[in-house]
């Protein structure tokens, strides 16, 4: 039993060793097993990768590269030429067998998207008005561009290069010929150097000079051309010359500019974002590359631009042109296109100062005015004051929406040289009556036609307003006068004398009173009714003359309710000839029937 249990023992201590071993055996076999799986996985993706299939090789060769598949086989032979490098580069050994195959491939594929993406670049070149048409194929296929910038820089500088050039004759050809057929739907009569705001009418010219405008007011009048500027105009059809040709439609300069711009405006950006989309391009990059395609059409038009303005002396048409560019300049912004900056810039550095020059041209005329040479006088307003209305709303009109200081300080200029010729005219007049009848039709006229195109709160409104309003205060007191100055002036007098503490001394006024209380009473209806008929006799505008009467009328009963408080003072309330004073309500009474009814 000793010796069975003996043995026992050492059988079970054996035992106990072999499970040891085989637990060390088993942790060893997983680890061989991780180690397996994980060579397997890391070896078949590399073999995934670097396997070329049939399908692949047949689809590059034989497709063509409008078809899904070829696209979808071109992504995958990048991805696996991108591999393959990177593999290339921890120097797997397996690399070697396929980078013949992939290179090969790579070549044939290039080569098959170089020759579409050319094919697609030349059919730009075919005469065609929607250039967006190719541009939308080609941006389907942008991995095109992509796969030949990742594998064959030469090639994609190249497709690059031929897509610049192509487009740059393109653009610069298409607007070459618009700008010229646009040109020959102007209008004929255009202003010149000589249609100045004081030039008269009546300036002899020399033999061999042209017929001045038919109508010189439309270089001052705007008219409808400010419609240009407002949103349905502005962002509305480009003009087509030829149907504009076949229906003999002209256009004033401002429309053409406007159609060329919009043109540009539109082309520039999706040009811009075509070139940022498919180049592959953002910032400074895609600006230089949109730079070389249209660099040639900017140059182009600033010339045209240039040339045109030079000898120009239409103001509303440069004016209206600043305009439309400020607007344009707004609308690429909204759209987040940088792309044409710089060119709104320089041509606003090339309108301002022609607008600028214009407008001084047509102050130092009107400075320069001689009231001698322009004819017979007349007291209704003057052609230079309607011209110089007509222009100064205009301007102050279209300025509201971009204000500018310059403008309004060359207007503040020409609205002074204008109140002076308006002086310098009035002085012509022989009576004082007469020089307040012209001043005043025309403050008038001014005053209305800025109040109907500007705002009401305008400077010249104001300016006007108080010109006006002076003048026809002492119109009424010089109306009033031949009639009613006996009164006046005694009125003024003896009010004085009151003023002074010195009312005893009016006791001697006692037959001149007795005079001006007895005229009044006979002639005070004759003499408002020829003084009513005087003045709409003297004023152009009809409300204008109905007010004077209402306010000498009113006046004139101010006047004689002061007289009445003068003879209720005690050196002359007991005089006989007070009893035939009229009764100041009665007076009222009967001068409202006199007031002028509309």
């Amino acid at each position: 039993m000793g010796l069975m249990l003996g043995g026992f023992q050492s059988d079970l201590s054996s035992i106990s060793s072999e499970i040891q071993s085989l637990q060390e055996m088993s942790l060893a076999m997983n680890i061989k097993l991780k180690n397996r799986q994980t060579v397997r996985s890391e070896l078949s993706e590399l073999v995934d990768e670097l396997i070329i299939p049939n399908t692949m090789i047949s689809v590059i060769l034989d497709v063509p590269v409008t078809e899904q598949q070829f696209v979808e086989q071109l992504q995958e032979l990048n991805n696996k030429i991108n591999y393959v490098k990177e593999q290339a580069f921890r120097d797997t050994q397996a690399c070697g067998d396929v980078q013949e195959t992939l290179h090969k491939l790579k070549i044939k594929a290039v080569a098959k998207v170089r020759e579409f993406i050319l094919q697609k670049i030349y059919s730009f070149r075919k005469p065609m008005t929607n250039y967006q048409i190719p541009q939308n194929a080609l941006l389907k296929y942008r991995f095109f561009y992509q796969f030949l910038l990742g594998n064959e820089r030469s090639v994609a500088q190249e497709v690059q290069d031929e897509y610049v050039e192509t487009m740059s004759k393109v653009y610069s050809s298409y607007f070459k010929s618009y700008t010229s057929r646009l040109m020959k739907v102007q209008y004929e009569e255009v202003a010149e150097k000589d249609d100045l705001m004081g030039i008269e009418d009546t300036a002899k010219k020399g033999f061999f000079s042209k017929p001045a405008l038919r109508n010189k007011n439309t270089v001052f009048t705007v008219g409808n051309r400010a419609a240009i500027i407002g949103p349905t105009e502005l962002e509305g059809p480009i003009i087509v010359p030829h149907t504009a040709q076949r229906s003999d439609v002209r256009y004033p300069f401002e429309s053409l500019f406007r159609s060329q711009h919009y043109a540009l405006l539109d082309n520039s950006c999706r040009e811009f974002l075509f070139l940022s989309d498919f180049f592959l391009v953002s910032g400074m990059a895609a600006q230089d590359l949109f730079n070389t395609v249209m660099g040639r059409t900017l140059s182009m038009f600033l010339k045209h631009i240039d040339s045109y303005v030079s000898d120009c002396y239409d103001s509303i048409a440069i004016f209206l042109c600043i305009h439309i560019v400020l607007r344009f300049k707004g609308i690429a912004q909204k759209r987040d296109i940088p792309a044409i900056d710089k060119y709104w810039d320089a041509l606003l550095d090339m309108l301002w100062p022609r607008f600028q020059y214009i407008l001084e041209l047509n102050i130092q005329s009107i400075r320069n005015t001689d009231p001698q040479r322009l004819g017979t006088l007349d007291t209704r307003p003057h052609y230079i004051t309607r011209r110089y209305a007509e222009f100064s709303s205009a301007i102050v009109s279209i300025n509201q929406t971009f204000p500018n200081e310059k403008t309004n300080l060359l207007l503040g200029q020409l609205q002074v040289e204008v109140e002076n010729f308006v002086l310098r005219m009035a002085a012509e007049f022989s009576s004082r009556k007469e020089q307040l009848i012209f001043l005043i039709n025309n403050y008038d006229m001014m005053l209305s036609v800025l109040m109907e195109r500007a705002s009401s709160d305008s400077k010249e409104v104001e300016s006007f307003q108080q010109l006006l309003s002076a003048r026809t205060q002492e119109f009424i007191e010089e109306i009033l006068s031949p009639s009613f100055g006996g009164m006046i002036a005694f009125v003024k007098e003896s009010e004085a004398l009151i003023e002074k503490g010195q009312q005893e001394r009016l006791r001697s006024e006692e037959a001149r009173v007795a005079l001006l209380v007895r005229g009044f009473s006979s002639t005070w209806k004759q003499a408002v009714e020829t003084l009513s008929q005087d003045v709409m006799r003297s004023f152009t505008n009809f409300k204008n003359g109905t007010s004077i009467i209402q306010g000498a009328l009113t006046q004139l009963i101010q006047y004689y309710h002061r007289f009445h408080k003068i003879l209720s003072q005690p050196p002359l309330r007991n005089l006989p000839v007070c009893s035939e004073l009229i009764n100041l309500h009665h007076l009222m009474v009967e001068l409202k029937k006199h007031k002028p009814n509309f």
